[in-house]
């Protein structure tokens, strides 16, 4: 009908104005603008299938681009040939519905249409949310850019469910969405549980669009994660929509955060000026032997059985005396499943206590939902880049005390190779292995390093560290006090077989949570400037905090010492730094000489590289044990690789 196409050119009108007044392109975006080579890359047909509406990003030919504006409303005037076409195409749709397919092109998860654009328009017009589609995929050559690595991912995605709308901005999430729903990517899903995501993510973008989902910068997607780690998915089939839209509205902070992700603040130094203001005093309890500061520590099993959990109750023990009675701690065992986590986290509310630590990433979504269900409660969890505002984070910058640790054992050994034991490539730990090879070949320009894993499946790293005679090893950084071995730290074999401790990096997580509840204490936890209430806090802290150390073996000489001191004194100062400079890796140079060029803090929180002087790789998450592939998932290397050449 004429009135429903002047209605029509009418909203075309506005969203050309509102598209100018913000500077952006007023029409559809034309896939041979920006892709030009397109038809000269790989290609598949997908075959018909119904996709959303909001995910056709525009046109194939430049043609076509000037009659549509970039939500695809029609500007040309009613009396052209192109108007009556739409006015008919818009009467069919009203008396019969618009049934015949259109042809697009699928690349990087967005639609671009080669035939059927009015088709397109009178459904976005008439508010439909999808439109069957004959669909051929362009495939983009694989590289080591994210949008890439995202959508190959998105394809396995795809394989085992044939779900086309769950769009994602980083990698590792359509695994972590599998992992949610009890699936991976490599076994095709079930109907049932197609359906059940299906219906879950429709019902979330329902409520999500009520709330004014739209106007964020996430996609639905990442909107989508973000719920389901504060929300159990099932709960998504029992609420209404007013029920999920009233959840939405408590995470809104968090979802602000996601928008703003690159503003995360990273805090490598404690906040020593302690700028507490009046408001702060006022409504700050006073903690007192009479009124202590109450705070619980969730560990997954007994502290005994495990190096990492060992350390942390060392620094929770060490909390404890340092305050004499103002801050009391407890700790909860054993909270290895998600039901046992929210019991803990119950329990600790009901005891009453302010401030919970969870010392492992894969606690991070219960730590979440407790955020949301005990909004008094400062609630920390032991991650590095599992940014959330509701919860912050904390873990040591240690790659500094690898540093120094390379270079000690590079000066002891004789025959210019070390062994290096790593458990899991999480975050983190790459750049700790990066930065003890760095500092070894700062003292020997032929160093090998040999890195072996303790947390693939059938390790037997000390076995293979013997069959290559490897006399200077880098072995695991903690003790267990079940498990009593001299084999950690930094230590030479020697000639009869016994070891000689060279030297050991200190984890101090006493110093690392005294100076976190200095803040609760003294009223500044919210006092850090230019911190907004929606931004993500990671407290990453090295050297000059006093939560990274090493320990220095009398057995290691005089001149050595010195060395170590020297190297510290650097890496304070920051005169010193491992990925200052060129760089290489086995593959390739990441980086090129220059003294002001340094890697970002993100690129070294999410290395994914070994350097050149290292004999080894990265393992693939299906080769490491069972028990660590729910914390890869959250907090693991994504994306691993031998060569990532940042110059190019």
């Amino acid at each position: 009908m004429r009135e429903d196409y002047v209605k029509a050119k009418k909203q075309a009108d506005k969203a050309l104005r509102k598209a100018a007044g913000e500077g952006r392109y007023p029409y559809l975006t034309s896939l041979d603008s920006f892709l030009p080579n397109y038809m000269t890359l790989a290609k598949m047909p997908v075959g018909i299938k119904d996709i959303p509406i909001q995910m056709i990003a525009g046109t194939v030919t430049e043609s076509r681009q000037n009659a549509f504006t970039w939500n695809f409303l029609p500007t040309l005037r009613y009396y052209t040939e192109f108007g009556q076409k739409w006015s008919n195409l818009y009467d069919a749709q009203q008396s019969e519905g618009i049934h015949d397919p259109i042809k697009c092109y699928e690349y990087l998860n967005r639609f671009y249409v080669l035939e059927g654009n009015k088709r397109v328009s009178v459904l976005t017009y008439c508010g439909a949310k999808s439109v069957s589609a004959d669909i051929t995929r362009i495939l983009p050559p694989k590289s080591e850019d994210k949008d890439i690595t995202v959508y190959y991912e998105f394809l396995d995605f795809f394989k085992v469910t044939q779900l086309y709308g769950i769009v994602f901005s980083n990698p590792g999430c359509y695994a972590c969405l599998a992992a949610l729903y009890n699936r991976n990517l490599s076994d095709p899903w079930p109907v049932e549980a197609v359906e059940d995501l299906r219906s879950d993510f429709n019902h979330f973008s329902s409520a999500y669009e009520t709330k004014g989902g739209e106007n964020l910068k996430i996609s639905y997607g990442d909107a989508f994660l973000i719920y389901l780690g504060f929300y159990h998915r099932e709960s998504l089939q029992e609420d209404s929509n007013a029920a999920i839209e009233k959840k939405i509205t408590l995470i809104w902070n968090e979802l602000l955060s996601a928008e703003n992700e690159e503003n995360a603040a990273l805090l490598e130094t404690p906040d020593t000026t302690k700028k507490g203001n009046l408001l702060s005093s006022i409504f700050t309890p006073s903690y007192s032997k009479e009124h202590p500061l109450r705070i619980a520590f969730l560990y997954s099993r007994e502290p005994k059985t495990s190096r990492w959990l060992y350390g942390h109750e060392l620094g929770r023990n060490e909390l404890t005396q340092t305050y004499e009675g103002v801050v009391e701690t407890i700790c909860f065992s054993d909270c290895n499943t998600e039901e046992k986590l929210d019991a803990a986290f119950e329990a600790a509310a009901a005891d009453l206590d302010d401030v919970v630590f969870t010392t492992s990433p894969d606690m991070m979504d219960a730590s979440k939902r407790a955020a949301i269900k005990y909004p008094q409660m400062k609630i920390l969890n032991c991650s590095i880049d599992l940014m959330s505002s509701a919860v912050r984070t904390y873990y040591p910058r240690m790659y500094e005390a690898k540093l120094i640790m390379g270079a000690l054992a590079a000066s002891y050994s004789e025959d210019h190779r070390i062994g290096y034991v790593a458990d899991y490539p999480l975050n983190g730990t790459i750049a700790n292995i990066n930065a003890f090879a760095i500092g070894a070949a700062m003292i020997d320009p032929r160093i090998k390093i040999y890195l072996k894993w303790s947390g693939v499946k059938n390790s037997h790293w000390e076995e293979e560290l013997a069959q290559d005679s490897l006399r200077v090893i880098s072995g695991p950084d903690l003790i267990r006090p079940d498990e009593a071995s001299r084999k950690y730290g930094v230590y030479k074999l020697l000639a009869d077989g016994s070891i000689q401790n060279l030297a050991a990096p200190l984890w101090n997580w006493g110093q690392f949570y005294i100076q976190i509840v200095d803040t609760i204490l003294d009223g500044s936890w919210n006092n850090r400037e230019n911190i907004s209430k929606e931004q993500a806090i990671n407290y990453w802290f090295g050297f000059s905090s006093g939560a990274v150390n090493v320990i220095l073996s009398q057995n290691i000489s005089y001149y050595s010492r010195k060395m170590a001191y020297l190297f510290q004194e650097g890496i304070e100062t920051g005169s010193i730094d491992p990925f200052l400079g060129e760089l290489h890796s086995q593959a390739g140079k990441i980086q090129n000489e220059d003294k002001s060029s340094r890697l970002t803090n993100d690129q070294i929180i999410h290395m994914n590289w070994l350097n050149d002087n290292i004999i080894g790789a990265i393992p693939d998450p299906s080769e490491l044990t069972e028990t660590i592939h729910s914390t890869m998932q959250k907090s693991g290397i994504q994306n691993i690789t031998v060569a990532q050449n940042i110059d190019d």
